[in-house]
């Protein structure tokens, strides 16, 4: 029998900022599923794979850094933490508060926010505070409330959850046995997409990868500052995980791209809402909007024939599609096709059974 998945830290944790007496906060995060997608790879001539990052314990990638982020702050002896958020940070950072004893300050825009996200936070008891602004007006209040008072900050401008967060890309090499040639994964705060080209170079500089991928990350065209080149000062998408219109990462993002010789492009509303159908329908992935993108952002590159043919490419879906349910649920026009009696033949009919 194999030993259980332990979470990030003790399964990587020669690889990560801790020390043996670090107390480690953990729900078990990380070990998420690399999936093959078949209908991606006959539709962009690539062998494509989905690293399915819903999977973590409060349903997106956060949880990698929130573990690394929270266990040192524990240790470092803090007695409450500060996140601004769209949503799943604050979802993360509650639940590893919660368990680790800590005093949880959130930040959210006002209106801006998921419902199922905001009752995550509700229910790990945070104390959310609605700021009549965007993320980045309630990250500059984070950064603020951190400088002045005895809190600690744990957005992803802390450099430990960008820590945890590189170990998605060494669980990648470990399944794949080496680095795919694409990456591609959607783009907000632009934290994500650093920690994954620093997981592939340290594996890679450590001799456990040949290769390294080429970074793509992908934003919503109404949230999309790095390819306009500026700050967006009222971002607006669907994509509320990515609705930010100045990333904190933003350098460090730019590098990881232009090191990995990837870039950032944009897909528009229409083109993620598809893409989240499309992985539901064909893969029985559910993700939401923001998850979406980067598979937009592969279609539409290979409608340009920009994949590398034969190549193998790996997408990140960031987040699990019950965070926001209205959402795709707004796209329907009615969740009942048909009403039927209690009659076994009139239900085969109304299914179409012959």
């Amino acid at each position: 029998m194999s030993p259980p998945w332990r979470g990030v830290i003790e399964e990587y944790r020669d690889w990560l900022p801790v020390t043996a007496t670090t107390p480690v906060i953990t729900l078990g995060e990380g070990g998420t599923p690399l999936v093959h997608s078949d209908w991606l790879s006959r539709r962009v001539g690539a062998e494509v794979w989905l690293k399915v990052e819903g999977g973590n314990p409060t349903g997106s990638f956060k949880d990698r850094g929130m573990t690394v982020a929270i266990s040192v702050a524990l240790a470092q002896g803090a007695d409450a933490c500060v996140c601004a958020s769209t949503g799943n940070t604050s979802a993360s950072m509650t639940a590893y508060a919660a368990r680790a004893g800590l005093r949880p300050i959130v930040l959210v825009p006002q209106g801006k926010i998921a419902a199922g996200k905001l009752a995550q936070a509700t229910v790990h008891g945070a104390h959310i505070l609605q700021v009549r602004g965007t993320f980045d007006d309630c990250l500059v209040i984070a950064r603020e409330l951190s400088v002045r008072y005895p809190v600690t900050l744990v957005n992803s401008v802390n450099p430990l959850r960008l820590q945890g967060q590189k170990t998605a890309a060494f669980e990648v090499v470990d399944v794949l046995g080496d680095g795919p040639d694409l990456h591609v994964l959607p783009v907000g705060n632009a934290g994500n997409i650093c920690a994954y080209w620093q997981g592939y170079q340290e594996y890679a500089a450590a001799g456990r990868a040949s290769r390294l991928p080429s970074m793509w990350g992908i934003q919503a065209d109404g949230a999309a500052p790095f390819v306009v080149g500026r700050p967006v000062a009222a971002p607006e998408t669907v994509a509320t995980a990515i609705r930010i219109g100045n990333p904190a990462s933003w350098s460090l993002a730019a590098d990881a791209c232009d090191e990995s010789g990837g870039r950032i492009g944009a897909v528009s509303d229409e083109q993620i809402l598809r893409a989240q159908r499309d992985l539901a329908a064909r893969d029985g992935v559910f993700v939401e909007p923001a998850s979406a993108a980067g598979v937009a952002g592969l279609l539409s590159a290979a409608e340009r024939r920009e994949v590398p043919v034969g190549g193998q490419v790996v997408v990140t879906l960031t987040g699990h599609g019950l965070k926001d349910t209205a959402t795709v649920m707004a796209g329907f026009d009615s969740v009942i096709d048909t009403v039927v009696d209690v009659e076994v033949h009139a239900a085969a009919a109304a299914a179409g059974l012959s």
